[in-house]
């Protein structure tokens, strides 16, 4: 997990989370706005966790009203829709993992990373039923393996093979969104299942489900928080207020794991031991866009043009904050 940070490393954190360059172009406008009394509004597109715990707490609402910005919170169901609205322009911040984001700048969404989680391999990992005869990696040749299609799993599978002297085509993939796979994978109509949490917690607590091997060592398995350009560009200092919320929220979830396994909990709908397991796992920690983060995303980016899951090559330094770590 991360080490934790001083007050002044947080400080730190802020000021590289934007370019300066963003800032500075942006400072003159900003104050003529707020001079005259402009109003402005930061609208969030969220999935169920953190952001719904920021919600909850109302704290970027307070931190926002001297600036003159008023929130306003909308609820999607998995991050491609959230890169969808952005793409539209009806959102203008949100959360999302590693995969959506490839797919997104692909299609020209005028994306902009604005930081990045710590990386949490262990929260990922490739499931088998509990009776099964697979017990490694290599036993996972001519076997049908459930997972969705273009998302974190396919990249970390696509990289466990790999690693251990297999291709892609080794296997027989099953695509599957969760949920059903999670039905194909108890009816046995899949050999095994590359899942993250809280279904992979669900599936180890409610299933008994084994597991072969977890993301460590393999791939990172990061979320990212996004904006657009012309927001990032246009609004810096509202950008930097959310993320320092964020992050309090974060580190109050490593000191406080069982309270924050109760509000998710509660918040996903599950048995409060399932979300135990999930955030005990965890690696918590926010940290600015670097050159090496997005090289790992420009490394999934090249392995879905390999699998032909996006059309054409992308830069994802296009989508970088003005300056990098």
């Amino acid at each position: 997990m991360s080490t934790q940070r001083t007050p002044h490393d947080r400080r730190s954190f802020l000021k590289l989370s934007l370019g300066a360059a963003a800032a500075a172009a942006s400072a003159t406008s900003a104050r003529f706005s707020f001079a005259q009394g402009t109003s402005r509004t930061l609208r969030i597109g969220n999935q169920k966790g953190y952001l719904n715990l920021l919600k909850a707490r109302g704290t970027l609402e307070k931190r926002l009203a001297p600036l003159n910005v008023s929130v306003s919170w909308t609820e999607f169901a998995a991050g491609p829709v959230q890169l969808e609205a952005l793409n539209v322009g009806s959102i203008d911040f949100g959360d999302v993992g590693e995969a959506p984001p490839i797919f997104a700048q692909a299609a020209g969404a005028p994306l902009a990373y604005v930081a990045a989680t710590v990386t949490r391999p262990q929260s990922e990992a490739v499931l088998v039923p509990p009776q099964s005869t697979i017990r490694s990696v290599a036993d996972l040749k001519g076997k049908r393996i459930a997972f969705n299609k273009g998302s974190n799993v396919h990249y970390f599978l696509v990289k466990l093979l790999r690693q251990h002297g297999l291709q892609y085509g080794d296997v027989n993939s099953v695509f599957l969104a969760p949920a059903d796979a999670r039905a194909a994978f108890e009816r046995a109509s899949v050999d095994a299942w590359v899942i993250w949490d809280p279904f992979f917690a669900a599936a180890e607590k409610s299933l008994g489900a084994r597991v072969i091997a977890d993301a460590s060592g393999v791939v990172g398995n990061r979320a990212f928080y996004f904006s657009s350009q012309s927001y990032v560009a246009n609004h810096p200092d509202v950008i930097r207020v959310v993320i320092e919320e964020l992050d309090k929220v974060d580190q109050w979830g490593k000191q406080n794991k069982d309270q924050l396994a109760s509000e998710l909990a509660q918040l996903w709908g599950l048995p409060k031991p399932v979300v135990d397991a999930a955030v005990q796992r965890q690696q918590f920690g926010t940290q600015p866009i670097t050159h090496a983060i997005l090289g790992e995303q420009q490394q999934i980016a090249d392995t879905f043009l390999e699998l032909g899951l996006i059309p054409k090559h992308i830069d994802v330094l296009k989508a970088a904050p003005s300056n990098l770590a």
